[in-house]
């Protein structure tokens, strides 16, 4: 499938004209406010200069966030398509249409903790959205309502890394998001600058991944590369977030070697 067509379907961006397989009026209600934050757009853009300029990481600034953001809905919303039932926001006593809200939120805020370091960013984060979140919300919920998405909010971040097991499907959607971001863009910061870690090599080797519905599960993960390199984004990376995410048994990934000078690795089945 073609760059265009994923967009044409949703798989890109998300559009809150589109139909979804949930109620999305909360969230376009939200979505619109916080993209436009000064705060939050100022610290995704800080906090870039310790993944990148200080330490030499692949990009966690803007563009990867909004990568996130966009494949944590498209995620969040095939999911809903196959029938999967959330808990988050249930357990909380809060709204359906509040689990679109958690996950844009935490897909946003997830990585504001490198502007303090990028060593265990996530618990930095925690503090720092915390604060934005006290904010944000008074604007769109009343203050029980506030505390309880703020609560799922906080450890959807907390969990997308692999030191704390999601509890929520929610915190799952977060956790898988953060590893799609995955194709060749994400490393043209580091790259450029003579970066030449595997974590660059190998998100270089993928040229495209595409979200759409499955046959054996609701989402069907398509991952194209281009040398074997690739192997690590997928096996390393994105495969050990699945693992303990909670959404194992509901997205299927298949890696494909499309160059034909390079048959090392052919095709990957997760």
């Amino acid at each position: 499938m073609s760059d265009t067509e994923d967009t044409l379907n949703g798989g890109r961006v998300y559009d809150p004209e589109a139909d979804h397989a949930f109620p999305d009026e909360k969230l376009n209600e939200v979505l619109p406010a916080l993209l436009d934050d000064e705060e939050v757009t100022t610290l995704l853009e800080a906090q870039n200069v310790n993944a990148v300029t200080r330490k030499g990481y692949n990009d966690h600034g803007p563009k990867h966030i909004e990568i996130v953001l966009n494949r944590a809905l498209r995620l969040y919303d095939l999911l809903k398509a196959g029938g999967c039932e959330f808990n988050g926001a249930a357990e909380q006593g809060l709204d359906e249409a509040d689990e679109a809200v958690i996950i844009a939120l935490a897909a946003q805020l997830h990585d504001i903790g490198h502007i303090v370091h990028r060593d265990n960013h996530a618990y930095y984060s925690i503090p720092l959205a915390s604060d934005v979140l006290d904010r944000f919300l008074p604007e769109f919920y009343g203050l029980a309502d506030a505390v309880r998405i703020k609560a799922e909010v906080l450890h959807a971040i907390l969990c997308h890394h692999r030191e704390e097991d999601p509890l929520t499907l929610e915190a799952g959607v977060i956790r898988v998001a953060d590893a799609l971001d995955m194709e060749r863009g994400r490393s043209r910061i580091p790259y450029e600058k003579g970066g030449r870690g595997i974590n660059t090599l190998s998100s270089r080797a993928i040229n495209n991944v595409v979200l759409k519905p499955g046959e054996e599960s609701p989402v069907l993960v398509e991952i194209e590369m281009v040398n074997a390199a690739g192997v690590y984004q997928v096996d390393n990376l994105l495969k050990a977030k699945l693992d303990g995410s909670g959404l194992e048994d509901h997205v299927r990934i298949v890696a494909v070697n499309t160059k034909s000078d390079d048959r090392l690795v052919e095709r990957i089945e997760l």
